[in-house]
């Protein structure tokens, strides 16, 4: 702060037969002096206060509840006489859940623990962590996107990334969340555990691995069965006996709250879906009007939506290959059946309060509320319940065969997990379908509030461009319907909740909303040539890019090659946007290529379109250095349409498969190959 001159004081007029100073004159002097020491020691006393706290600065769209004393886990630690810090980085909710079953379980190691979002903490204190005696950090890491971390963990990941801080003495695990279909498979696990090494730290137990796509829960059952024991090793202590299942949070009920005081489907702050403020972002969505929800599919049974909203007002700004995310909310069937599976009056209004009064996570989800919002806008009622669910739910069985059989699932026991694989995930049965095939097991509905996973946004890649629709956003999504094993029809939760919401008349139904920024751009250079691949819903962020050149070659600019390519079942049916991309074509916008893979006896496919056209692949990527895009299935689609590219550039490109290799991971560095997909 600058500093501030005094006020200049008036000359005193001197007369020889009075004294230098007069009373009046010394009363002034002293209110003077008085006033400038106060204002020395303020300012001095505020320097102090700032360089005394050091916050860890938090991305711009969350929202940081906790005063910078409440941020210290150091503290916590001490004060409660923990020794145990698990950190998550989760996007999904998946790796938060993991972290609490291990914080939870330290007890039965003589590791009490807490569990801590480093969004949340002043990380640095890492440093001090070694202070605390036989102490451990524990890291549960998702990797997302295109190996990025999640967007609680990405100052902490680029916190040791460029600082070359000294963590000896700090003991660690880390355990990886990721999927073996996208090419950066568990990237931010593997390189925070090679990195807090090379700090100095001291991996206590190996790097563990969850693949999402196969079974995680096995994963990390697995690798958490043999970490306790390596830890008791590593600290030289024992296990104090069988795991008690214990509860996290206690209910209470409040029958007398008034109206206004409960939360009723907001995200975090009361009445923010009624009283709108901006900035709009995860914690505060915006109510967005549907303008439009029409069907793409001309015939053929299935559903693909194309749904705009309307954005004007929000100052919500985004860019072709931005994503929009939307929280859904849960079919009102499968709630009443779940509250009558738990005997539950789902107008009870209760709150569910943290039994560790350290935790920064008072309630799992705004509290008061009624068991009828909790589970229609808080709780994943749809999820494949994990073990540990299963574990706790075998308590609540009257019958002894029901219960015998939950635990047997919920085993570490090879014939336990594989009944668990074809009973639980083969089967797709969600907690309703358990509850209803295990007829003895009726919990408490507070208890299932607790043990179901946060209801999480869902992503979508926008298909429309902030040029030509600057006041709207349009994305294209296929309705999931599926039938299971056991007969029963599931529904995918977002788009069963997006196709209710149909567009009639004046008042258009709204939707809780915020836009997420990407990376999947196009280039800057309008002149730079690209090819994009997107099979059925893959075309839609390259409908924005489509759009963009359009709007930009009508502008008088010069625009490269633009070559689509896009696949679907049958021209007649599922040949999404057909009239805009043919009218695109005819204008000179862009080169399309299609694939239409039951239109003939042999099926044809987008990859057997690159492979014909090797040739031009290599022209635009490796002579004119253009850009590559690939949008839809990451499982497999995009890998078979990277290992066409590796061809190319071996066959066309004369290189070696190393070479091609690390020509394509040259691409990404630039970001002239860019991939967005999902499996």
């Amino acid at each position: 702060m600058d500093a501030q001159t005094e006020p200049e004081v008036p000359p005193v007029a001197v007369a020889t037969e009075e004294p230098f100073l007069g009373p009046l004159d010394i009363v002034l002097l002293l209110v003077l002096v008085a006033g400038a020491a106060w204002y020395l020691l303020k300012n001095k006393k505020k320097e102090a206060q700032t360089s005394q706290f050091k916050s860890y600065s938090i991305q711009p769209t969350a929202v940081n509840t906790m005063t910078m004393a409440e941020n210290s886990f150091i503290k916590k630690l001490k004060s409660s006489g923990r020794r145990l810090v698990v950190f998550y980085g989760s996007q999904t909710g998946t790796a938060e859940e993991f972290a609490g079953r291990l914080a939870k379980e330290g007890l039965r190691y003589q590791m009490k623990g807490m569990v801590a979002d480093p969004e949340e903490c002043d990380m640095e204190e890492l440093l001090t962590l070694k202070d605390i005696d036989k102490s451990l950090a524990v890291f549960c890491l998702a990797t997302y996107g295109e190996g990025d971390p999640t967007d609680n963990c990405m100052e902490f990941y680029e916190w040791i990334q460029n600082n070359d801080v000294d963590f000896t003495g700090l003991n660690y695990a880390v355990f990886g969340l990721g999927n073996k279909t996208y090419e950066h498979y568990n990237k931010v696990g593997i390189y925070v555990d090679k990195r807090l090494e090379e700090l100095g730290a001291s991996r206590v137990f190996e790097l563990g691995l969850g693949d999402d796509d196969a079974n995680i829960e096995d994963d990390f059952i697995t690798w958490k069965d043999k970490f306790w024991p390596a830890v008791c090793d590593h600290f030289g202590i024992e296990s104090t006996g069988d795991e008690v299942l214990t509860r996290q949070y206690r209910l209470l009920e409040q029958p007398e709250t008034s109206p206004e005081r409960l939360y009723t489907g907001e995200v975090a702050r009361l009445h923010s879906l009624q009283t709108q403020r901006p900035p709009f972002d995860a914690k505060n969505p915006f109510m967005a009007p549907i303008k439009i929800n029409r069907e793409l599919h001309k015939s053929g049974g299935r559903s693909c939506m194309h749904i705009e909203f309307d954005i004007e007002g929000s100052k919500m700004r985004y860019e072709a290959g931005d994503h929009l995310a939307m929280y859904p909310v849960n079919d009102s069937d499968l709630v009443t059946r779940l509250g009558k599976l738990c005997n539950a009056d789902l107008d009870t209004i209760f709150s569910l309060i943290n039994t560790d009064t350290d935790s920064s996570k008072k309630h799992p989800f705004p509290c008061p509320t009624t068991y009828k919002t909790a589970l229609t806008h808080y709780l994943e009622i749809t999820a494949l319940p994990r073990t540990h669910i299963l574990k706790e739910l075998a308590e609540y069985c009257s019958d002894e065969k029901d219960k015998e059989f939950l635990r047997f699932m919920s085993s570490t026991a090879p014939e336990g997990k594989a009944k668990y694989q074809e009973w639980v995930q083969d089967s797709s049965r969600n907690i309703v379908h358990v509850l209803e095939d295990v007829p003895s097991c009726h919990p408490p509905i507070d208890h299932i509030c607790e043990l179901l996973p946060r209801l999480q946004p869902r992503y979508y890649s926008i298909s429309s461009s902030s040029k030509l629709y600057p006041t709207t956003v349009h994305v294209t999504a296929v309705l999931v319907k599926y039938v299971t094993k056991t007969g029963r029809t599931n529904n995918g939760v977002a788009t069963t909740f997006l196709a209710q919401k149909k567009v009639n008349g004046e008042s258009l139904p709204r939707v809780p909303i915020f836009i997420r920024k990407s990376q999947f751009r196009l280039p800057a250079k309008t002149e730079t040539p690209v090819i994009m691949v997107g099979p059925g819903t893959g075309l839609a962020p390259f409908r924005g890019f489509i759009q963009e050149r359009d709007f930009n070659k009508q502008e008088g600019k010069e625009i490269g090659q633009t070559v689509m390519y896009f696949g679907c079942r049958k021209r007649s049916e599922d040949y999404i946007y057909e009239e805009e991309l043919e009218d695109y074509v005819k204008r000179g916008v862009i080169s399309l290529r299609t694939a239409f893979s039951r239109d003939q006896p042999q099926k044809v496919y987008v990859t057997h379109l690159l492979e014909e056209d090797m040739d031009l692949i290599w022209e635009v990527i490796g002579v004119n250095k253009g850009h590559f895009y690939i949008c839809g299935d990451a499982k497999n689609m995009a890998t078979d349409v990277r290992n066409i590219l590796l061809k190319v550039l071996q066959t066309k490109g004369n290189m070696s498969e190393s070479e091609a290799t690390q020509y394509v991971k040259k691409m990404e560095a630039q970001k002239r190959y860019s991939a967005d997909v999902w499996s």
